[in-house]
């Protein structure tokens, strides 16, 4: 290798030093900058109200949770026709009357019967005088659109019963 050859190589060494050096020097002069306004700073906690305790007096009302009572020494609560407590419960009279859906009819020895389809998907048969639904709706009448019923009521002021009507219409496919 010749002099010259060897001063090319160190000049050209040197150049590229020079220029290796500031290559992130804008950008450690942006971290510097940053880092002078920055200070460790907490929000102060929130103020704690102060719990005020309240004194329940509804201690004559009747208790929400627990089923009301249907009869006193002198009959029923508040009056009106009360349900039959004592007689056993029939199949639809487990769901909601809204959630049964009537899907059609059948007719055997001149009794016509509504076929009831309940929310788990399961067919069952009414006819006059079943009970279905869970305010001790007894069925009056069953014609070929829709089956007629007496509910028992219990009202939430005074306790008595009353009686309204409802019905279940076919269900149109």
């Amino acid at each position: 290798m010749t002099r010259a050859g060897f001063a090319m190589i160190c000049c050209a060494s040197m150049l590229l030093n020079g220029c290796g050096s500031g290559e992130f020097e804008d950008l450690n002069r942006f971290v510097e900058e940053s880092k002078q306004g920055l200070r460790g700073r907490v929000e102060p906690l929130p103020e704690i109200k102060q719990f005020e305790a309240f004194a329940y007096n509804a201690f004559d009302l009747s208790d929400p949770f627990q089923p009301r009572d249907t009869q006193v020494a002198g009959g029923p609560v508040g009056g009106g026709p009360a349900p039959d407590m004592n007689r056993r419960k029939e199949t639809l009279e487990a769901f909601p009357l809204e959630s049964l859906k009537m899907v059609g009819t059948l007719e055997r020895k001149r009794v016509r019967y509504a076929l009831i389809r309940t929310p788990d998907n399961n067919l069952y048969k009414a006819k006059v005088g079943n009970y279905m639904g869970q305010n001790f709706g007894i069925v009056t009448a069953v014609s070929e659109t829709v089956i007629t019923l007496k509910e028992v009521v219990q009202d939430p002021a005074n306790g008595g019963w009353s009686e309204r009507s409802a019905s279940l219409q076919l269900l149109e496919q």
